[in-house]
């Protein structure tokens, strides 16, 4: 996971690249959505404003086909990241969902208002569901582009 102080800092790392100009396209757009509602920009990345406390799992999920960049407009909350060959199968990935399901433990990482987290596909995540947020959660495809390594 890549954790930046700011849309600003996000904006000068990954300024190169389609997918990444898509997500400032959403992220520019918030102010037009409908809270819980998932809109789509072409077929590479889908997007909403989740508002509330996280639902507390107790088994990681992890993705293939896309990964989360996470935008926190208010609040804070606590995640747990772990590399997914650290964790246990607990249910085999779905192409129909992109999600599978692990135990395990990982490290402990806090979020907050004006950060933008990215997650990579080689770990796998789980939201405590500690605290009131709220943040533009953005599903994008891996296709057609690169992670910047910080």
């Amino acid at each position: 996971m890549i954790i930046l102080d700011n849309l600003d800092q996000f904006k000068v790392v990954y300024r190169d690249g389609r997918k990444w100009h898509r997500c400032i396209e959403a992220i520019e757009n918030i102010g037009n959505l409908r809270d819980g509602v998932m809109y789509s920009i072409g077929d590479s990345l889908v997007y909403m404003i989740e508002d509330g406390i996280a639902r507390n799992t107790e088994t990681f999920e992890g993705n293939r086909r896309y990964f989360d960049v996470h935008y926190y407009l208010a609040g804070h909350e606590t995640v747990e990241i772990a590399d997914k060959s650290d964790l246990e199968l607990v249910q085999a990935y779905s192409d129909e969902t992109d999600r599978e399901y692990l135990t395990g433990h990982g490290e402990i990482k806090q979020l907050c208002e004006g950060q933008v987290a990215v997650f990579d596909n080689s770990k796998a995540y789980r939201f405590h569901g500690d605290n009131t947020v709220r943040k533009v959660v953005l599903k994008v495809t891996i296709e057609d582009g690169y992670f910047l390594n910080k």
